[in-house]
């Protein structure tokens, strides 16, 4: 009995190491937002999805360039949350947040668009994110 225990404690805390070690590959997860989902996707609302959220805020609700600017400092003032890949300057930005527990990664990618800011946030691993994704956009546009 004392050896199954030992051996369940060994593969959560292998888990647990993998989910927070793995590496980040910003080529797969820092990419130009595509067409795919956001013909759905309302105009200054969060819409919900499988594994994720997207958000579209509109050039009525400020330049795309300053939304960016300003998204970044709400981001990274977000606890657990880090800088991927990108730039205000670029017009992309990506961020990591990181669950408290396990450390599940969250992947927020922000672009500035001509007609507005389109941020897209997604899990990497499993299905389902209980709509964590979700309720940080909704923070974040509220702190914008």
């Amino acid at each position: 009995m004392g050896l199954i225990f030992a051996v369940l404690i060994v593969a959560v805390l292998g888990l647990m190491a993998f989910v927070r070690l793995a590496p980040a590959d910003a080529a797969r997860w820092h990419v130009a937002q595509d067409g795919t989902g956001w013909a759905k996707a309302p105009w200054d609302a969060v819409l919900s999805e499988t594994g994720g959220a997207r958000l579209r805020l509109s050039a009525a609700a400020g330049a795309p360039g300053d939304l960016l600017v300003r998204l970044d400092g709400v981001a990274l003032a977000t606890p657990r949350t880090t800088r991927l890949a990108g730039s205000v300057a670029e017009g992309r930005i990506t961020w990591v947040t990181r669950s408290a527990l396990w450390g599940f990664p969250d992947f927020t990618t922000a672009e500035a668009r001509d007609d507005g800011l389109y941020i897209h946030a997604r899990l990497r691993f499993g299905r389902e994110d209980m709509g964590v994704n979700a309720k940080r956009l909704e923070g974040w546009l509220a702190a914008l």
